[in-house]
C-alpha cells in the first residue's frame, strides 16, 4: 500500500485521539504516504504531525452556518485538490454524511468505513466498499486503532504514539514568567458537562497552596465571565486573554498540570503527555476518558459529578508539589501575552 487518505473531520479531541493511526499505518506499511481530510478549523492541529504528508481541508462548519460564497469556492477548490491523486485506500473513521461524501469523492481503489450499526449517520454507508466494526466494550480511542488494524490486517501491540510537534513560541508567554502554573479548562460545549464553580475555586486554592498558580482560558464572552468569576475565589489566579489554538497548545506544553472537563484541549494535553486530570459529569469516562498511568487520569462519570477531594486525589496521582510551596502573591487578574 502506497497512499492512504484518513477522513476525520471534527472535533479537536476526536482528531487528536485519531493521530496514532498515522504511526500505526507507517509502522505496518513502511514508506506509505498518508493524507488527512478535515474541517479547516482543525487543519492547524493536523499540520503538527510530521507523519501526515498532505492536509486537505475545507471550511465545512463555517459554510454550514454562514453560507458564504468565498467558503463555497474554497470547498470546491478542496474537492479538486482531493481528486488530484489516487489512493490505495480511504479510511473514514468519522462515519457521518459529510465524511462519507469526502470518502466517496476521493479517487480510491477501496473505501473503508464502519458497518451500518456503528455509523454516526446510517446513510453514510453508501460511500464504502469495505466495512469494519467498532470493538465492543472498548475505550473509543483504543477501539479506533483496533478497528483500522483489523481492517488492514495488523494487530495493535504498542502504546498510542500521537506524533504531535507543537511549534515553539517566538517568546516565552507572560504567564510562564510567574513560576509554575496549572491550566484549568473550565469551559465546555454543553452546560451539563461543567464542573461547579465553587469546586474550581476550592481546587485552585489548594493548588496555589502547593505552588501552582491557576490559569483560566476562555473562548467566548460567556466563558470569559465564568473565568473571571472562578478567578475571584482563587488567590493569584490569572485569566488569560483570548488565545489561538496554537497559543493554547503552547501554554499546555509549558504547564505543570492540566485539569479540565471532557473537552478537546484536555485530550490534547493527555496526548502531549502532560500531567492531566479529566473531569467527567455527563459523558462516559469508560468510553471517552484518558488513562495513562502516572500521567493522565479521568475522574467522575456520566451522572456522577466528582467531589473536589476526588479530583485532588487524581491530581496527586499525576503531579507532585515542590518541597516548598510558593505563597500567593496578588489577587486575581488578567494578563496579556
Amino acid at each position: 500500500m502506497d497512499r492512504v487518505l484518513i477522513v476525520k473531520v471534527t472535533s479537536l479531541g476526536d482528531i487528536v485521539h485519531a493521530q496514532p493511526l498515522v504511526d500505526d499505518l507507517r509502522r505496518n506499511f513502511p514508506g506509505v504516504s498518508i493524507d488527512w481530510a478535515a474541517d479547516a478549523a482543525f487543519a492547524e492541529v493536523l499540520r503538527w504531525n510530521p507523519g501526515i504528508d498532505r492536509v486537505l481541508c475545507a471550511p465545512l462548519r463555517r459554510f454550514k452556518s454562514q453560507r458564504g460564497l468565498t467558503d463555497f469556492k474554497r470547498i470546491a477548490a478542496s474537492i479538486a485538490e482531493l481528486r488530484r491523486v489516487r489512493y490505495d485506500a480511504v479510511i473514514d473513521v468519522h462515519g457521518v454524511y459529510k465524511s462519507a461524501i469526502i470518502a466517496f469523492l476521493a479517487r480510491a481503489r477501496a473505501r473503508y468505513g464502519y458497518r451500518s450499526a456503528d455509523l454516526g449517520e446510517k446513510g453514510a454507508a453508501f460511500a464504502y466498499s469495505r466495512r469494519f466494526a467498532r470493538p465492543a466494550e472498548r475505550n473509543a480511542w483504543e477501539g479506533l486503532r483496533e478497528s483500522v488494524g483489523q481492517a488492514f490486517g495488523y494487530s495493535i501491540d504498542t502504546p498510542p504514539r500521537f506524533g504531535l510537534k507543537i511549534p515553539a513560541p517566538a517568546a516565552i508567554p507572560a504567564a510562564a514568567r510567574h513560576g509554575a502554573f496549572a491550566i484549568l479548562f473550565h469551559a465546555t460545549s454543553c452546560d451539563d458537562k461543567k464542573w461547579p464553580l465553587e469546586h474550581w475555586q476550592r481546587l485552585g486554592t489548594q493548588l496555589r497552596a502547593q505552588g501552582l498558580r491557576a490559569l483560566l482560558p476562555w473562548g467566548s464572552q460567556a466563558e470569559h465571565a465564568e473565568a473571571l468569576a472562578i478567578a475571584e475565589g482563587i488567590p493569584d489566579a490569572l485569566v488569560l486573554p483570548r488565545l489561538s489554538v496554537l497559543e493554547i497548545a503552547q501554554h499546555i506544553e509549558l504547564a505543570s498540570l492540566i485539569v479540565g472537563t471532557d473537552t478537546g484541549f484536555v485530550h490534547l494535553a493527555a496526548a502531549l503527555r502532560q500531567p492531566t486530570v479529566m473531569i467527567f459529569t455527563a459523558t462516559s469516562r469508560r468510553h471517552f476518558g484518558v488513562s495513562l498511568p502516572g500521567t493522565a487520569v479521568s475522574v467522575g462519570d456520566e451522572g456522577d459529578v466528582p467531589s473536589v477531594g476526588a479530583v485532588a486525589d487524581a491530581v496527586a496521582s499525576v503531579w507532585r508539589p515542590a518541597a516548598t510551596a510558593q505563597a500567593p502573591r496578588t489577587a486575581a487578574s488578567s494578563i496579556e501575552v
